[in-house]
């Protein structure tokens, strides 16, 4: 299997996700610490954004000099900051998503004043060129349909973010709806219970073989792995190619879904809570962003300014052997009704997708005594229990298999559930009731998680580990990559860390399978909240 080292300042990237939706409680709604901090002046701009623009960092940060201000970025899916706008406080000075739907759906409040779009990029299938090549898509117009015939024959697979959980995912899979019903003015409820819609969707999205609750770290896992193509923002594509032509290796072909084509506008919109100053900094930075220059420079990192091209000095970045179109026009598809947009979020979680086969590894040594041991059991709550899951787009689907190991210097026990209903709910109740104490080893458990996956055909599958610890570990590294091997699948161990959880070794089976650490110590709800996303 081969193993990259990832770099640390993926960590910067965790979601600290901060969830009211639906009244379902899901704890404090303070910030926290920031992702990232730029500059180092006495006034501040926090802004909660989508971890696509953590690209624009430099440019930001030449403000905060300019200014001699400090802006404190947060990063979060644009779904998650779309729930955000419907708590009671809202702990930023700015929102930032990918795009505009996410204020129109969320701010049922009207709290964000002054939102202005800062860039456009369209969201595409960026595929292996050879593969572009063998599929007879380079040099043509491709839709939705080709895309559809390339996967039925198993000629195409791709990784994609959630639709849930990530705007990429959400509006390719709503540009898929739309070309799939024939590019109806608006998709209507009605439009949704169509049968043979149904069987394309579940054929589409069964091409998917990875993925993400981030663009951004979709395109990093995509570089890691041995994935043929990946659906993203254009923007996102040129960077992974300036990756992939650095190492000598295959660029993506962009190929555009001329009939279900989607476009994030990035709105950068004002929290008004009434402070004359703040409100102004706000202006200054929005009016620095929307300058002449820096959208220039904005450009040269793969975005557009317009929905009618690029300036000819910038067309160099848009290279046209990448199948990029710096002089297409962009035609967005219409985004559906508030009411109709969540019951197509809810059919992709629950009908549309390819089920999850998750494997909970679930640490209940000594040290997860008391608040450790509530906390688990809270966070377990709200994604085994299918009305909890439902308010944050989680729940199950009929095919879905959760498998449940609780472990400490052993395993504990193993109890598996299939589909969303009775079954699956009384994992809950083996949460709840078992008992904590004696010592941790998460290689043991995760190893008979891997000879569990054994039982299953993985390829029908979104297949994950999920593990949480909140101790140093016993057992061996190298006993779990030899069974990982016989696997001979990639299948992505997860991490949240908790407690005095030893983020090496997190790290280290991160990094071999591909996957990602969460940091669950300060709202260990959020942390499992955020890892679903990804399977």
């Amino acid at each position: 299997m081969k193993c990259i080292k990832r770099s640390i300042a993926l960590l910067l990237m965790l979601s600290v996700i901060l969830t009211i939706f639906g009244g379902c409680d899901f704890g404090d709604t303070d910030s926290g610490e920031a992702d990232t901090v730029l500059g180092n002046g006495s006034s501040v701009l926090r802004i909660i954004s989508g971890s696509e623009n953590a690209e624009l960092e430099p440019i930001l940060e030449e403000f905060a000099k300019q200014e001699n201000i400090r802006i404190e970025m947060t990063y979060q899916g644009s779904l998650d900051i779309m729930r955000l706008l419907g708590a009671e406080e809202i702990p930023y000075d700015a929102v930032w998503p990918a795009s505009s739907l996410w204020l129109t759906v969320g701010d049922t409040e009207h709290r964000i004043k002054h939102a202005e779009s800062i860039s456009i990029t369209p969201v595409v299938f960026g595929i292996r060129k050879s593969l572009a090549e063998e599929l007879g898509f380079v040099g043509r117009e491709v839709s939705v349909n080709d895309l559809l015939q390339a996967i039925q024959s198993g000629e195409l697979r791709f990784c994609m973010t959630s639709a849930t959980q990530s705007n990429s995912g959400a509006s390719a899979y709503i540009g898929f709806l739309y070309a799939l019903l024939g590019n109806p003015e608006v998709i209507t409820e009605e439009d949704l219970q169509n049968e043979s819609l149904k069987t394309q969707m579940k054929e589409l999205l069964s091409g998917v073989d990875r993925s993400s609750g981030s663009s951004d770290w979709l395109k990093d896992m995509f570089l890691e792995g041995d994935y043929d193509a990946m659906v993203n923002y254009e923007c996102l594509i040129i960077q992974a190619n300036k990756e992939l032509e650095a190492r000598g290796e295959e660029p993506l072909y962009a190929v555009y879904p001329y009939d279900g084509m989607s476009i994030a506008d990035s709105p950068l919109g004002y929290v008004d809570k009434g402070d004359d100053k703040q409100e102004e900094l706000f202006l200054k930075l929005q009016e620095y962003l929307l300058s002449e220059d820096t959208q220039d420079e904005i450009q040269r990192t793969g975005r557009r300014s317009g929905y009618t091209g690029v300036s000819e000095e910038n067309k160099e970045v848009f290279r046209s052997d990448w199948g990029l179109q710096p002089d297409r026009v962009l035609s967005p598809i219409k985004m559906p009704a508030s009411d109709v947009l969540f019951e197509c979020l809810n059919l992709y979680q629950t009908d549309f997708r390819k089920p999850s086969l998750t494997v909970y590894c679930l640490d209940y040594s000594g040290s997860m005594s008391g608040t450790g041991n509530e906390q688990l059991v809270q966070a377990m709550e709200q994604l085994l229990i299918q009305e909890n899951a439902r308010e944050n787009f989680l729940q199950a689907s009929e095919n879905e298999v959760n498998i449940l190991i609780p472990f400490n210097d052993g395993v504990i026990n193993t109890y598996t559930a299939e589909g969303n209903g009775s079954e699956l709910e009384a994992l809950y109740d083996e949460v709840k009731n078992q008992e904590v104490g004696g010592g941790t080893d998460m290689y043991t458990a995760a190893m008979r998680g891997i000879e569990m996956l054994k039982e299953y055909d993985l390829s029908q599958y979104t297949p994950a580990i999920i593990l949480l610890t909140d101790g140093q570990s016993g057992g061996s590294l190298y006993d779990f990559e030899d069974a990982y091997e016989e696997l001979g699948a990639e299948v992505p161990v997860f991490s949240i860390m908790f407690g005095d959880a030893d983020e090496t070794q997190l790290e280290e089976l991160a990094q071999y399978t591909n996957a990602r650490v969460f940091d669950g110590r300060e709202n260990l709800t959020e942390a499992f909240r955020s890892v679903k996303g990804y399977n």
